[in-house]
């Protein structure tokens, strides 16, 4: 059925629940009767017919604490590491324990963003979930950050929740914050007015959104959940920001309806949505005023159309294509490599054998290999 209520997520068949640092660890330890409360809700979610997948930060800020590591092990790259290799096994720890007192087996399932980058690797994770959920288990998944690296990282847990959601197979996505959702301003603010329900994350919602994340545990904010609810929604995913500060949050916010609920926006194809939720692009083509209309028309990306390349990248890698304001209009996967762009930019096709010593490519991106942002 179509999730258009934060009531209405009770019904999913699986939901993927979000857990941040701020809300799971105090002090350096975890917030071991909260999580009781949360896992006697994922337990009755599982009853009723939901399955469950839980993507849980929490690692560097145990590690730190036991490594009396300053900042919360964040201080520098190489802390944030050995903080999460101890950490980890910590947040396994307390997950296993939690889900077990409620007849549930935890299984862990450390990724990175190349993981979910890359479409074999990607495949390979998504067979993983959906075994791991047939079988009864409950997979906890956490970001790699033992081997992740400031560049090729996600993040935060949001937009990896999202992520999760797409291999998984999932209907919603549920990430439990320490606010009660978007508003329309800085909460803080006066007047600030709580926004229940977005219909597709469109320039005038990111404008509401505060990078801020007021733990100072966390990387991730409002920014970072409105991205992924992009993420979802082009997936045909619907997604929610709730406040999960309070015991029983989950229950605690769907019977008062309080939150954000982004609806899915349609479902794109498994690559398409794949494609658009990859998130490191290697490169950057720029485009002319009628490859911009073209593209929205839904057609291929010519070299006739292209001003500027910025990257070092090769065939089939993620490029991000923007507009001549420098506007992002998309991303797609690149027919050439940055050198033979370079070229054959604003070429027509007739032209681009001289430049090349071959046949040219239909496209520089083909539109089937490419979404729009």
């Amino acid at each position: 059925m179509a999730i258009a209520s934060l009531a209405d997520i009770r019904s999913a068949k699986r939901l993927i629940v979000k857990v941040g640092s701020a809300l799971l660890i105090e002090n350096g330890e975890a917030r071991r009767d909260w999580l009781a409360t949360l896992a006697g809700e994922l337990a009755e979610l599982r009853e009723a017919g939901t399955e469950i997948i839980v993507v849980s930060s929490g690692a560097i800020a145990l590690g730190a604490a036991r490594l009396g590591l300053p900042k919360g092990g964040r201080a520098s790259l190489a802390d944030a590491q050995a903080a999460a290799s101890v950490g980890q096994v910590e947040l396994a720890r307390v997950w296993g324990e939690a889900l077990a007192d409620r007849g549930m087996l935890a299984a862990q399932m450390l990724v990175t963003l190349g993981d979910l980058e890359d479409r074999r690797r990607y495949l390979n994770a998504s067979a993983t979930l959906q075994r791991l959920v047939e079988t009864g288990a409950v997979p906890v998944v956490n970001e790699n950050d033992s081997v992740a690296t400031e560049e090729i990282r996600f993040g935060d847990n949001d937009r990896l929740a999202a992520r999760v959601a797409q291999a998984a197979g999932g209907d919603a996505v549920l990430l439990l914050s320490d606010v009660d959702g978007l508003y329309d301003r800085h909460p803080s603010e006066d007047g600030a007015q709580l926004i229940e329900k977005v219909e597709g994350v469109s320039p005038e919602v990111i404008a509401m959104a505060s990078t801020e994340s007021g733990s100072g545990m966390g990387s991730g904010g409002m920014v970072a959940k409105l991205q992924a609810a992009r993420i979802a929604e082009r997936a045909g995913i619907c997604l929610a920001i709730v406040n999960g500060t309070h015991d029983a949050p989950i229950g605690t916010a769907l019977d008062s309806g309080t939150g954000t609920l982004f609806t899915a926006q349609g479902e794109e194809s498994a690559r398409k949505a794949w494609l658009s939720g990859r998130l490191a692009p290697a490169g950057v083509l720029t485009v002319d005023p009628g490859c911009t209309a073209a593209l929205a028309n839904g057609a291929s990306l010519l070299a006739a159309g292209l001003t500027a390349v910025e990257g070092d990248f090769q065939r089939g890698d993620l490029v991000a294509i923007h507009g001549a304001k420098g506007e992002r209009l998309g991303q797609g996967l690149v027919e050439y490599s940055a050198a033979e762009c370079r070229q054959i930019v604003g070429l027509r096709e007739e032209e681009q054998a001289d430049k090349l010593g071959y046949a040219p490519r239909a496209a520089v991106v083909h539109r089937d290999h490419m979404v729009r942002a």
